[in-house]
């Protein structure tokens, strides 16, 4: 069992949340000596979840497990979000669920209200959140000499314009990164195998990514709007994964050169997906080369 207890305005606010919502939590009213009216919430003690939060609507969280299972958790005003550590050394913070964002590495607490899992402690790396944020965020700094770089050294112009133009809208934070160069790999409907063409394009760009000092690669995969939204997750992540395996184990990219993989799912298609055409230009992995801009600066000196 576990049991929150409450003063008299989180007792009206737990009210609001706990009917309908969360249907298992019982209320009741108790006197303490101190004259205090407190509000006692009773639920099950639930399990601990780690994972990547693979998408968020409103109060409701869907988390995947390096396994692949998916496991939706609700949020309310109660849970607390905290990020720890970082790569500057950073302390302890408290946030709130805006910092929750999709592609976040994340350890969760739970409780058992009825059929509903809630999370009651959330945290996270700082640094993972500032990954994260790249993802999410957008910025149009440094990305006109990006893709002018990207056109001069890659065959495929028109298709390393779009995948540049895609990164506009996701990678930003450009005071942590730079961005030095973009390959995209396409997959058939449904699957998730790697091509020949494919096999070598992705050896070609870790072998250009290798050529740059300090240079990390960040791995996204997406699959058309064909099917259901959980179908669509799992495969974009199945996608990735392979791409990620496969840059590890054949072109010998070493694991900690490499940022936390994610599945977008159908988010930011590329093409239009009513036509054939677009759909197969979605079903992708991105592979982004990227530089910490505080390393690239001594590179350049």
């Amino acid at each position: 069992m576990k049991v929150h207890s409450k003063g008299t305005k989180a007792m009206l606010a737990m009210s609001i949340v706990a009917a309908p919502a969360w249907s298992g939590a019982v209320a009741q009213d108790q006197t303490a000596p101190s004259e205090e009216v407190l509000t006692t919430v009773v639920g099950v003690e639930g399990p601990k979840i780690e994972g990547i939060i693979a998408a968020r609507n409103e109060d409701r969280l869907q988390i995947t497990t390096a396994g692949g299972t998916t496991t939706t958790v609700a949020v309310n005003d109660e849970t607390r979000v905290r990020g720890t550590g970082g790569f500057l050394g950073l302390g302890r913070k408290s946030l709130g669920i805006d910092a929750l964002l999709n592609g976040l590495p994340v350890t969760v607490e739970t409780w058992q209200s009825g059929a509903t899992l809630v999370a009651s402690d959330i945290r996270f790396k700082n640094d993972d959140l500032k990954t994260a944020a790249m993802i999410r965020n957008g910025t149009a700094q440094r990305f006109a000499a990006n893709e002018q770089a990207i056109g001069e050294n890659k065959v495929g112009v028109k298709e390393n314009a779009r995948a540049a133009e895609a990164l506009r809208g996701r990678l930003g934070d450009i005071d942590q990164y730079n961005i030095k160069g973009v390959t995209n790999v396409y997959f058939a409907s449904g699957r998730y195998q790697l091509s020949g063409k494919a096999r070598e394009k992705l050896c070609a760009a870790a072998a250009e990514a290798d050529a740059i000092e300090n240079s990390l690669l960040l791995v996204v995969g997406y699959t058309d709007s064909t099917g259901s939204y959980e179908v669509n997750q799992r495969l974009s992540e199945q996608r990735a994964g392979r791409v990620v395996n496969y840059l590890q184990q054949e072109c010998s990219w070493k694991p900690f050169r490499m940022l936390t993989p994610t599945g977008m799912a159908a988010s930011d298609p590329t093409a239009d997906n009513s036509t054939a055409a677009g759909r197969s230009e979605n079903r992708r992995v991105s592979v982004n080369i990227l530089v910490s801009k505080a390393l690239d600066r001594f590179g350049d000196s």
